[in-house]
């Protein structure tokens, strides 16, 4: 278990007591010399939170990347702060084998960690599916790409062949759709459900 809070490290210790040996360790960097240096490890949690100062630390998904090619076999759990959809995809994305949030329950959290022991994804279930706010159409999922890109409506319908009214209407049912309350917020939402790039 990778987390600089030892409170945290105490919680999961105790959610993994029955069926799992847990050795904790505060930073990534010290994680990663010790796998590399030492293995013989099954899984690893890796908490994905910012760390105050930032410096040279190795971010959440660094260190999945550098963990994940230091032992390609290893179970890699993701300790994310929330059950949002880009926090979760970024981390499989990045190597992780299994991503809990830490909202989630010490029932999940095993879950998740045996799953990474299986070598099975696994996702916290409190993770929205993937377009989970409602489905948009390619068409309008082109259109929010390129107001994504800083596109106006009048580019975008030049480069769709639309008028731009067409466009202005398609852009209102994304609004619709996603429940937002305007452009920005619908570019900000697609982006975090992974609707757009």
């Amino acid at each position: 278990m990778i987390d600089d809070h030892p409170l945290v490290r105490l919680g999961v210790r105790d959610a993994l007591r029955d069926g799992f040996e847990v050795e904790e360790i505060a930073s990534r960097e010290e994680a990663l010399e010790l796998i590399r240096d030492v293995g013989n490890f099954d899984v690893v949690i890796v908490d994905l939170r910012r760390r105050a100062g930032g410096g040279h630390a190795l971010s959440g998904n660094e260190a999945i990347r550098a963990l994940h090619r230091a032992e390609p076999g290893l179970g890699i759990v993701a300790h994310g702060e929330r059950a949002e959809r880009h926090i979760a995809s970024a981390a499989l994305q990045a190597g992780a084998t299994a991503y809990v949030s830490r909202t989630a329950s010490a029932a999940e959290l095993r879950r998740a960690t045996q799953a990474a022991l299986a070598q099975e994804s696994f996702v916290d279930p409190a993770v929205p599916p993937r377009g989970g706010r409602g489905k948009l159409t390619r068409r309008q999922r082109q259109i929010l790409q390129l107001h994504a890109n800083g596109e106006s409506t009048t580019v975008a319908a030049r480069k769709l062949d639309l008028s731009e009214e067409t466009v202005k209407t398609h852009t209102k049912n994304v609004l619709a759709r996603l429940g937002a309350r305007n452009r920005t917020h619908a570019v900000a939402i697609a982006l975090r459900e992974s609707l757009i790039e």
